[in-house]
């Protein structure tokens, strides 16, 4: 329970790093079982932690406002959003690459004067990863079916999120470089840590040792 006799507030996201994230919170000693047995349900007690299944989009947001203590989140979203939250764990799990592709026919001099456009649903992250490169280029922000912007002109170029790359090739594109390494990360809302440091810092630590 919280300071306030509340469970801790626990944000996980929907799909395949929910089961990872209950897997590791398993080794530390929080059953999240009830979690994995119901997939209707958004809001699901468990014991000591009343669990908030979200769009992994959503997680650091439900976290930053205080509407959850605490959360697993990806490093792209954080990145992405640059709120203000303690990040004290790399869960290591939700492992994939954010990579820029291209048409596999359409070999582009990233150095040449010509103007390059990439899509992208992390515009931030991009523009970043431009900077660092000593590129400039415009940045088109999309939600979905990122792979389409070069089939159709939209743009020349992509940032988005990959496992084994075989989206990319079934659509007759091709890795040019990596931007970074993604993984889920555990956040914790600052002033939460403050309010309710016992129990909340009795969960990083039990995940902590369950990770090493």
């Amino acid at each position: 329970m919280t300071g306030n006799g509340e469970p801790l507030r626990l944000a996980l996201p929907k799909g395949r790093i929910l089961e990872e994230a209950a897997a590791v919170f398993a080794r530390a000693g929080y059953d999240l079982s009830p979690v994995l047995r119901d997939t209707r349900k958004l809001v699901i007690e468990c014991g000591v932690v009343r669990v908030l299944v979200l769009r992994s989009s959503d997680i650091a947001t439900y976290v930053s406002h205080g509407a959850a203590d605490v959360g697993v989140a990806g490093s792209d979203v954080l990145d992405e959003e640059g709120r203000e939250l303690y990040e004290p764990l790399d869960l290591g799990i939700g492992r994939c690459r954010m990579i820029v592709a291209e048409r596999a026919d359409a070999g582009l001099d990233e150095r040449s004067q010509m103007h390059i456009r990439y899509a992208t649903k992390y515009p931030r992250t991009t523009l970043a990863y431009l900077r660092r490169r000593g590129l400039t280029a415009e940045v088109i922000k999309l939600s979905g079916a990122i792979e389409l912007g070069p089939l159709t002109g939209l743009c020349d170029r992509i940032v988005d999120i990959t496992q084994t790359g075989e989206t990319l090739r079934q659509n007759g594109l091709v890795e040019v470089d990596t931007v970074c390494q993604v993984s889920s990360r555990l956040v914790v809302n600052p002033a939460r840590l403050k309010l309710d440091g016992d129990r909340l810092g009795g969960l990083i630590d039990a995940l902590e040792r369950a990770l090493t």
